[in-house]
């Protein structure tokens, strides 16, 4: 390929490939030139000219194909434009020479084309350049497309779109011939040729006036008859002919038009025209009157269709602005369209005629009106509702009957209210809660107009009258509490009319059904108020008989509407359900004999329905309270179900005897028993099997049924990707809902909820607007499908067999179409079936069921119905999954390719090769592998059959599913199949738009099999990459979307395996444009590839896609809407048009990837985004449509253009899309975005630091910091948080939320001591006022309170009088909450109650833990600077510098004693809550203080969100108060009276004092335990901390401590609940606060011990030995796991320190795979972690008796020695890390304790000591493994046990040994730092009382030390650490000398003497001695003069006996008074040599 890449065609290389390969070759060059030629330089292009012309026209006659000749078409215009064009006139006339020639051979066509596409392009390019050669040219075009065929005609009308549009008015003379020859081939028999006609006679409208005048009327019947057997894509083409015509004829966009006066046309001959079509169709006009309203013969389907797309079409081009001022004109027009008799001649018409005018007002308002204009709109609707219904009112109340026609006029207006309410109620569903304006305004009346509908006579208008009114509910919850009860009101007044008792009826089914998407609810006594009306109408039914079959259907209707509320509700009215139910129907055999034979017609009719009602609300039960569905109830069902199954049976005949009306009722019974049946076990009718099943098997093969009604679900159960042989993509289309009343089965697309009531209150499918039930003629059919599929396999082999036999007889009895339609459901049936026994893992059967059901697909595989074939093909392939045995599935494959050797017939080829796809498909490649080869081979010589390309298309596709499930069993064929494809895609003509297709889905199949292989460099690869970039670029140039869509995905997958090798630059602008297609196929598929882009390359597609804006401005062919704010900003754009929930969530997707790799370097950008959708309030909802020539803006076009089309940034590009103003969903998205941006800010402090962010942007003027933006963002969640709109208004708090938390403590660098988030005290009241007013829904409310405890506690404002603002918010809703259960009105259900006042309960508990904690701080600071470690709460402290101490606390003051009992009250109730299930009978029946029993299930979630806080409150509160005997000195009654809700309160007032701290101690402690138990995970984190902070303040308090130390079993489960925790969770901030929590409980635990030997030791002085030892342990020792305190303590500390040392578990350390590790400096957290779990260890041997002791003892020591061992690190600093000290500490604790005294312990206690010595010995070994052990730690460890152990140790000779080495060690280091430390820890055991224990060490070691300080004068000291070693050592002999006796002194002295007196320097060197060195010398001369008068006898003696000493010092001493009398300044030098460093131990442990 890469030989292709040269400028000019590489002839030699051309001719050594194969010939099979050249047009690939020449096609790669082509492309490669269209790139380059644009790029090059043009002298080069000059040079090669002539060259490069002569190849290019050597190409036409070489028959290119369809893509090669469009690509050599452009290059030669290219080249002609760029180079010189004096040859161009040459080449054109050889290719008119070419077109006039009279060969016409298909072997000559190709050449044909060529030419007729390069006349095209050179047009297209170069225009009126090429001057007056185009009448020739043009005539010569139009001679040929007389003679033409197919593939040439549509060539031909493409190139003269390309002539016209390159010409554009010059052409004019020639524009009537065009039209001439043009317009006849509008209804050619090629598809293909009429949509090429729409696209040149669309170019032709442009310029040709005489279209859109004189013409106007035949170019509208040319588009009806255009569109008479039309397929989709002539349709989308002939609907935009037509549109853009019938627009233009109204507002013509010419300057011409202004000069010629011609005559425009009205709206009302345009509408007039377009009527006509849509209700006559292409069948003439009304020139003769009357006859023609006659005559019958309705309007062909698809000309309804295309019309329906053009009035779209029409509106769009037209604009949102012209649609806003004439929208009365538009609305009363379409409305008029179906109250027309022709439109709804019979049912099926008049639904379809309704989903097209639908389609026209959904398509229009929704997408192309703002916010504020389609309020405007909904007004509009509302007046023709109100009209129409005040026309039906005079006709219903006219008794005397004259006005006769008024009957008709009924029955047509039921169909345009239906359209009309449908719209409204879209509309408002839309707006959502932005749709109050409209509800709201008493003018407009929307919802008295409404309801008035549901007393329409017509039952469709009554129900699209309640469907509207669950719209507004929806949209506006607070609406659905007033509706309900109006709509029961009017039910029970208006009990006598059978319209309103079925209107409101419906109209309270709705609003129940709409329930579940308000997730406020409703109030539960809402239930009891239906189930009430309901039974009442029932009860009533039989009373009256003109009112009975009302009165039943709205009773069954009410009780399955009630169902939908869910378990919790119904739960409470089953047992009355059960009952109605089973009264229903007859109770025996006999009853229903008896009632066959009394009763009428009417009767039976009443009966049916009554049955049919209460089967459906039987099947809502079931469907939504699965959770009620226990064994008991379904066999209670279970009687009237098998009643009604029995009934179904003697229907016939009473049909027979009353009358064929009653068929309908019958059926609907069958429906309802097989929904019903479908959705319960099948275990539970299996008795019933044999009669069931022939009901089903009579309902499908339509046994008594004489219409040819098909099943609608044949389509769902084929595989989805064989939509393109069924042509089921329509589905994915933007006309989906208009498109599926073209599809073949029964009455397909003709959904309306008068099919059944009962869809109104069900879940609207997904991707529905509105349900829409089909028929119920087909329902039924579609049920006793689904059923056959559930059933099937639980039944019997032989009864599988008889069905199977019985369906093939069946086929073969039926004839013609009847046979088809039987077929098909036979087909859905097996395949429902199949799908059911694979879904069950159940076989098919023995082999005669086998043989049966092979022959019964084997039948269908040659049927001529393309959609039977597909159907037999999925059979074949699920019968092969469910049988899997190998030899079945090699005689199916065996059969088929027989089959495809012999057959010539396409039935038959397509049939079977379907069926190879299906079999690899479901047996995959492992089942099939041994076929492959037979397969493939077959498939693909089937592909090349150029003679039919259907035959193509099945065979491609088949293909496609094996390389699909082949997977890398495929990878030997890849190559041959790759080059068919390629050779297809050249060759194919693009008129076979699913041949094409099918080659997308092989190409896609084929690059996922190489897969990651791709990215390789062999040649091989290289090949197939480079032959998948070409087949992907065909694709992407070819001209259909759905092709198109399919090239980007191959380019997808491309990207996800060979990233480098998809080009960015040219793929990203391809998918940019793609976003504005009118296909959404194309945009999904193009959003989809950008969403993966964005993953990986967020930036470069951004930037690709900025190019592509600025070079949109000079190509005028690209109609894009990027402008500077980028692809995003399109993004943004799209998500307000599109409704497509796949695209919509892509969309989000591609924006958040780009969001957070792009938002923090570029902030300024996309907060500007986010600001800009947020800013277009409902206010700017105008539309803003720019629709301007750029030659001719005339003025009043100029003053249209306001102010928002700056906003929406759309330029003036002449097609710009109208824009609209984001809509709230968009604005919702953007306000998450906002959060998102702050959260990924996080990692850089920059961004929230105001200093640090302004010196940045001083550095880096480009950079950006989000704290520069704060004022924007406070705006910005400011407009969120008061929008109209309630998600939005959540969003908006989210948002100021998280700007609170993150932003509090930023500090204001010029006003040191305030925060910058001052500024914005009032922003944040303001947005949170508005939250707190009464009509607030609860779920604002309760996240405002959220917000306002955020803002109180983050120690932003510190004036008292500022915080009252939002302070008093919190206060009056605590007022609300203390209003108790019975308050006002209720709107929504209890549970949001619940929701709103325990969030205000949580706030203040969070805003009274904040002010505990500033209480705290100010206290403590005075008194001690340094706070213990434990408690220490980072984020509370940041404002207590600046509030004054108590000040927050006296706002929470006040209110604390309702506060209290408040928590308390919430506390109880969480309690109750969290009990298992099986203590639900022990809750209180009324419910607690703040849930009823009702709704507890939702309750819990509210109290599980707030308990935690709650929680910690109260803990504070009763250790403040300690456990409120404060509180309860006060008289409690005062306090109750302000708060009847709680009755709990009232009782403890009885208690004593005592009692109730034990039951508030149980209370918290029970609430903490569970929850630790068990924490989610999902927990958050600072709910675990709330509840162990809770437990730290309790503990911290007496009363707590007495209690939890009583109770022993308590304080180890909590110890229990704790160690589990840690099992679970790791951040450090819970393990430590675990750890103070058990230093609370052991302390409580020791002083408790302390109290009982205190309280022992007084009564029992005398008997000492008798006495049992107080303590854990007594007298054996032994300590019982789960009882043990002790236990529980050392299990859960032993955790602590093995997960942050895990070298201390010795069976780590046997394991062989042990590698013994570096000992790591642990982080500082884990430090002080196992700092305090060392300090509570060695605490607990004192809770013991002294033989539970001696029991622990040896593991603490052991733990505590390995701590020491492990942490034991030098630090740079020589600081000693917490952990070493801790370790100190605990030993000097144990070694000092009493237990040492205990008498009969000694033996046992010394051999401890000992050991403890020992391991500490053996740990301090220098090794090589540790050269950075700190030496110094473990001499003072060693140090501590000499000193505090001295009996247990003297005389044992091997310690002694040892500690002797370890000291002789640290004096020879090399690190005077250890050898200072060494000499101060000998000094004191040098010092030790005990002689036994110091002498020998005196004796060891005193002389080394001698020699180590002697050495000095040879290397007198260089540093100051050098210098303190000396230091201490001089010290160390002083001590020595001192302590020597008098006789030995002089020794001692003679030792001491002589070395200081070595130190002294003379007086000549003093001067030029280093400071260090002087620094000694003045120390020696002082300790010298010092000992001289201590000791002055024995000073003389060592003096005297060396007269050099003598000298040295006496000239030293006379030189030091000279000096201090010379200078003053020595003398002040001096003392900062005295006030070297000396070493302090951070603890003092002597």
């Amino acid at each position: 390929m890469e030989l292709a890449h040269s400028l000019l065609l590489n002839e030699e290389a051309l001719a050594q490939i194969t010939e099979a390969k050249r047009p690939v070759f020449i096609f790669e060059w082509l492309r490669f030139l269209d790139k380059v030629l644009v790029t090059a330089n043009r002298v080069d292009v000059k040079e090669k000219q002539k060259k490069l012309v002569e190849q290019l026209t050597g190409l036409i006659s070489s028959a290119p194909g369809p893509p090669t000749r469009k690509l050599l078409a452009k290059n030669l215009a290219t080249l002609y434009s760029i180079g010189d064009t004096f040859t161009v006139f040459q080449t054109l006339d050889k290719c008119n020479e070419i077109i006039k020639s009279k060969d016409d051979t298909p072997a000559y066509l190709p050449t044909k084309l060529a030419a007729v596409a390069c006349v095209g392009a050179f047009y297209d390019k170069m225009g009126r350049m090429l001057g007056s050669s185009f009448p020739d040219t043009i005539n010569n075009m139009l001679k040929a497309l007389k003679s033409a065929e197919s593939q040439g005609r549509g060539e031909i009308l493409l190139s003269l779109q390309k002539v016209l549009c390159g010409l554009g008015g010059a052409a004019a003379s020639c524009h009537r011939d065009i039209y001439k020859n043009a317009r006849s081939l509008l209804t050619d028999r090629s598809m293909a040729v009429r949509c090429a006609v729409a696209k040149c006679l669309l170019e032709l409208q442009n310029e040709a006036v005489f279209m859109w005048t004189t013409e106007l009327e035949n170019v509208a019947t040319l588009c009806y008859k255009a569109l008479e057997g039309s397929n989709y894509g002539v349709r989308v083409e002939v609907a935009k002919l037509l549109g853009t015509v019938m627009a233009t004829a109204l507002l013509p966009k010419h300057a011409s038009v202004m000069r010629q006066n011609v005559k425009r046309a009205t709206l009302e001959e345009v509408l007039e025209l377009m009527a006509t079509g849509f209700l006559r169709g292409g069948s003439g006009f009304l020139k003769s009157g009357g006859e023609m309203l006659k005559g019958g013969g309705s309007v062909s389907r698809e000309v309804r269709v295309g019309i329906t797309q053009a009035y779209v079409v029409f509106v769009t081009t037209l604009g949102g602005q012209w649609l806003e001022r004439n929208f009365a004109t538009f609305l009363s027009h379409v409305l008029d369209l179906v109250s027309h008799p022709r439109a709804t001649q019979t049912h099926v018409e008049a639904v379809y005629s309704r989903r097209c005018v639908s389609f026209m007002l959904r398509a229009t308002l929704g997408g192309l009106l703002g916010e504020k204009a389609q309020i405007a709109a909904g007004k509009e609707i509302c007046q023709a509702i109100s009209k129409q219904m005040r026309a039906v009112e005079a006709v219903v109340n006219d008794i005397s009957g004259e006005n006769k026609a008024g009957a008709a006029d009924v029955s047509a207006s039921q169909h345009v209210m239906v359209c009309a309410l449908k719209e409204l109620g879209s509309l408002v569903q839309s707006l959502s809660a932005t749709a109050s304006p409209l509800i709201q305004e008493p003018s407009i009346g929307l919802l008295e107009t409404v309801t008035s509908v549901l007393l329409h006579p017509s039952m469709a208008a009554r129900l699209a009258a309640a469907w509207c009114l669950r719209c507004v509910a929806v949209a506006l919850p607070y609406q659905l509490t007033p509706l309900l009860d109006r709509c029961a009101e009017r039910i029970n007044s208006l009990k006598s009319s059978p319209e309103a008792v079925s209107g409101y009826s419906f109209a309270m089914a709705a609003l129940l059904g709409g329930v579940h998407q308000c997730p406020l609810g409703i109030p539960h006594s809402k239930g009891k108020l239906v189930v009430s009306i309901a039974e009442d109408l029932l009860r009533t039914a039989a009373q009256n008989s003109r009112l009975s079959l009302q009165r039943t259907q709205a009773g069954w209707l009410l009780l399955g509407a009630l169902m939908t509320l869910g378990p919790s509700l119904v739960r409470y009215h089953l047992p009355k359900m059960l009952l109605l139910w089973r009264n229903v129907f007859p109770r025996s055999q006999k009853e229903l004999e008896a009632e066959k034979a009394r009763g009428d017609a009417f009767t039976w009719q009443v009966t049916l329905e009554g049955r049919a009602g209460a089967l459906c609300a039987m099947r809502s039960f079931v469907a939504h309270c699965p959770e009620l569905l226990t064994e008991d109830v379904i066999r209670r069902l279970m009687t009237p179900i098998e009643c009604a199954m029995t009934m179904m049976s003697h229907v016939p005949a009473i049909i027979k005897v009353h009358g064929a009306h009653l068929k309908a009722s019958a059926a609907m019974v069958r429906l309802r028993l097989y929904d019903i049946l479908a959705l319960l076990p099948p275990k539970t009718y299996e008795g019933s099997f044999n009669a069931l099943l022939r009901e089903l098997v009579a309902e499908f093969t339509l046994t008594d049924n004489s219409a040819n009604t098909t099943t609608s679900l044949l389509r769902s159960l084929c595989h989805y990707d064989d939509s393109v042989l069924m042509g089921s993509w329509l589905q994915e289309t933007d006309h989906k809902c208009i498109e599926d009343q073209l599809q073949p089965n029964s009455a397909s697309g003709s959904g309306a909820l008068e099919h059944d009531p009962s869809s109104i209150y069900l879940r609207v499918p997904v991707g529905e607007a509105i349900p829409g039930p089909l028929p119920l003629g087909v329902s039924v059919i579609d049920a006793s499908v689904a059923l056959f599929g559930v059933v099937f396999p639980h039944v019997s082999f032989k009864h599988r067999l008889q069905m199977l036999d019985h369906f093939a007889e069946c086929i073969k009895q039926a004839k013609g179409v009847r046979q088809q339609a039987v077929q098909l459901n036979i087909f859905t049936a097996v395949l429902s079936a199949l799908k059911g026994l694979a879904e069950n893992k159940s076989t098919l059967g023995p082999e005669e069921v086998r043989k049966s059901a092979l022959a019964l697909v084997m039948g269908a595989l040659d049927n001529p119905n393309p959609i039977l074939r597909c159907a037999a093909g999925e059979a074949l392939g699920r019968m092969a999954q469910v049988v899997g045995e190998a030899t079945f599935i090699a005689r199916m494959a065996q059969t088929s390719f027989d089959k495809l050797k012999s057959a010539r017939d396409v039935v038959s080829r397509t049939g079977h090769s379907l069926a190879l796809g299906c079999l690899h498909r479901y047996v995959g490649g492992i089942g099939s592998g041994q076929h492959l080869k037979t397969s493939v081979s077959i498939l693909l010589a089937l592909a090349q059959d150029g003679s039919s390309h259907e035959v193509q298309t099945w065979a491609l596709h088949s293909l496609a599913l094996i390389v699909d499930s082949s997977g890398p069993m495929y990878r030997g064929y890849v190559e041959p199949t790759l080059s068919l494809v390629l050779t297809l895609l050249l060759t194919v003509p693009p008129s076979h738009i699913e041949v094409h297709q099918c080659l997308g889905r092989c190409l896609g199949a084929l690059i996922t099999t190489v897969g990651p292989e791709l990215q390789g460099n062999g040649a091989t690869i290289s090949t197939i990459r480079s032959s998948c970039l070409v087949g992907c670029a065909i694709m992407q140039d070819h001209s259909d979307s759905l092709v198109q869509a399919a090239a980007i995905s191959c380019l997808q997958q491309l990207h996800m395996f060979a990233p480098r090798h998809v080009n960015l630059s040219s793929l990203v602008p391809c998918l940019c444009v793609h976003l504005c297609s009118p296909h959404l196929l194309l945009r999904r598929a193009a959003v989809a590839c950008l969403r993966q882009l964005a993953q990986r390359e967020a930036a470069e597609v951004c930037e690709y896609a900025m190019s592509l804006a600025k070079r949109g401005g000079d190509n005028n062919t690209i109609h894009l809407n990027i402008t500077e704010t980028g692809l995003e900003g399109v993004l943004f754009g799209m998500l307000d048009r599109e409704t497509d929930r796949k695209l919509c969530s892509d969309i989000h997707d591609t924006l958040g990837h780009m969001l957070s790799s792009l938002a923090v370097e570029k902030l300024s950008h996309w907060l500007k985004l986010c600001k800009d959708v947020l800013a277009a309030t409902t206010d700017v909802g105008a539309p803003v449509v720019v629709e301007v020539e750029k030659d001719e803006e005339d003025s009043e076009k100029k003053d249209e253009m306001d102010d928002d089309s700056m906003f929406t940034g759309l330029g003036e590009d002449d097609k710009s899309k109208p824009s609209v103003a984001p809509r709230w969903v968009t604005r919702v998205f953007a306000a998450d975005c906002l959060c998102r941006i702050i959260l990924l800010c996080e990692n850089d402090k920059a961004h929230f630091d105001l200093a640090a962010a302004r010196s940045a942007q001083a550095k880096n003027p480009k950079g950006d910091q989000l704290v520069l933006h704060l004022s924007d963002l406070i705006r910005m969640a400011f407009m969120a948080a008061t929008d109209h709109s309630n998600q939005l208004r959540m969003a908006g708090l989210q948002a100021l939320e998280d700007i609170i938390k993150k932003f509090a403590s930023v500090p204001e660098p010029e006003f040191p001591g305030h925060v910058i988030l001052e500024q914005y005290q009032a922003n944040v009241g303001a947005a949170l006022r508005p939250a707190f007013s009464p009509d607030t829904p609860s779920d604002i409310t309760a996240k405002a309170c959220q917000v306002c405890s955020t803002w109180i506690g983050s120690g932003v404002v510190s004036d008292l009088n500022d915080l009252r603002r939002v302070h008093n918010l919190l206060v009056s809703s605590l007022d609300k909450v203390q209003a108790g259960k019975g308050s006002s009105s209720q709107l929504y259900s209890e549970s949001a109650t619940t929701m709103e006042k325990l969030a205000v309960l949580k706030a203040w508990a969070e805003v009274y833990v904040v002010a505990m904690n500033i209480k705290k701080d100010a206290e403590s600071k005075p008194a001690k600077p340094v706070q213990s470690g434990e408690d220490d709460d980072d984020e509370d402290d940041m404002g207590a510098d600046v509030l004054p101490p108590d000040s927050l606390i006296t706002l929470v003051q006040p209110e604390l004693p309702s506060l209290s009992r408040l928590w308390l009250a919430m506390l109880r109730d969480y309690a109750l809550l969290t009990l298992p299930a099986e203590f639900s009978s022990q809750l209180p029946p009324d419910g607690g203080a703040f849930y009823t029993p009702e709704t507890i299930d939702t309750a819990r979630l509210h109290y599980r969100s707030s308990w935690a806080p709650v929680l910690h409150a109260v803990a504070l509160w009763l250790s403040s108060t300690e456990f409120g005997a404060a509180e309860e000195k006060e008289d409690v009654p005062s306090a109750l009276s302000k708060a009847p809700a709680i009755s709990q309160a009232a009782s403890s007032t009885t208690k004593s004092f005592e009692e109730s701290v034990k039951d508030r101690m149980h209370l918290m402690l029970g609430v903490s335990i569970e929850f630790l138990c068990f924490p989610r995970p999902e927990e958050p984190i600072h709910n675990v901390m709330s509840c162990l902070h809770a437990l730290f303040t309790l503990l911290a308090s007496p009363c707590a401590k007495i209690h939890i130390a009583e109770d022993q079993l308590l304080a180890v489960e909590l110890l229990n609940v704790l160690h589990r925790l840690l099992l679970t969770r790791d951040p450090p901030a819970v393990q430590l606060q675990v750890t103070a929590v058990v230093q609370e409980t052991i302390r409580a635990a020791q002083d408790h011990l302390q109290r009982q030997k205190a309280g022992k030791g007084k009564e029992e002085e005398g008997e000492k030995d008798s006495q049992p030892s107080l303590g854990e342990g007594a007298d054996t020792g032994e300590l019982v796991p789960g009882k043990s305190l002790v236990f529980a303590a050392m299990e859960l500390l032993v955790f602590i320190l093995v997960r942050h040392l895990p070298q201390l578990n010795a069976r780590v350390k046997e394991s062989p795979s042990h590698v013994p590790l570096r000992p790591q400096r642990l982080p500082e957290e884990s430090a002080r972690l196992v700092a305090n779990t060392v300090s509570i260890l060695a605490e607990l041997p004192s809770l013991c008796s002294p033989a539970g002791s001696m029991t622990i003892l040896p593991t603490v020591l052991f733990l505590i020695t390995g701590v020491l061992r492990e942490t034991a690190l030098k630090t740079a600093d020589n600081s000693v890390p917490v952990t070493v000290t801790a370790a100190l500490q605990g030993i000097k604790t144990i070694i000092t304790s009493p237990l040492a005294r205990v008498e009969g312990m000694q033996t046992q206690w010394s051999g401890l000591v000992r050991s403890g010595l020992a391991s500490v010995l053996e740990n301090s070994l220098p090794e090589e493994s540790r050269p950075d052990m700190d030496e110094v730690s473990m001499l003072t460890a060693i140090t501590l046990f000499l000193l505090s152990a001295s009996n247990e140790l003297v005389g044992v000779m091997v310690l002694q040994k040892g500690c002797m080495d370890r000291f002789r060690n640290a004096l020879n280091s090399s690190d005077p730092w250890v050898q200072a430390r060494c000499y101060q820890l000998l000094l004191s055991v040098f010092q030790h009382s005990s002689r036994a224990l110091s002498t020998p060490y005196i004796h060891a070691l005193a002389p080394l030390m001698v020699e180590k300080l002697k050495a000095v004068e040879r290397s007198r000291p260089g540093t100051a650490a050098e210098l303190q070693a000396v230091q201490e050592g001089i010290r160390v002999l002083e001590n020595l000398v001192g302590m020597g006796e008098e006789q030995n002194r002089v020794q001692l002295l003679a030792l001491l003497v002589p070395t200081l007196i070595s130190y002294l320097l003379d007086e000549n060197a003093i001067s030029s001695a280093p400071q260090v060195s002087r620094a000694l010398h003045e120390f020696a001369l002082q300790n010298l003069m010092r000992i001289g008068p201590l000791y002055p006898a024995a000073f003389k003696t060592v003096i005297g006996a060396a007269p050099e000493l003598k000298i040295r010092l006496e000239s030293a001493i006379l030189a030091n008074q000279a000096s201090s009398r010379a200078k003053a300044a020595a003398r002040l030098a001096q003392p900062q040599v005295q006030a070297a460093p000396t070493i302090k131990l951070k603890t003092n442990f002597f």
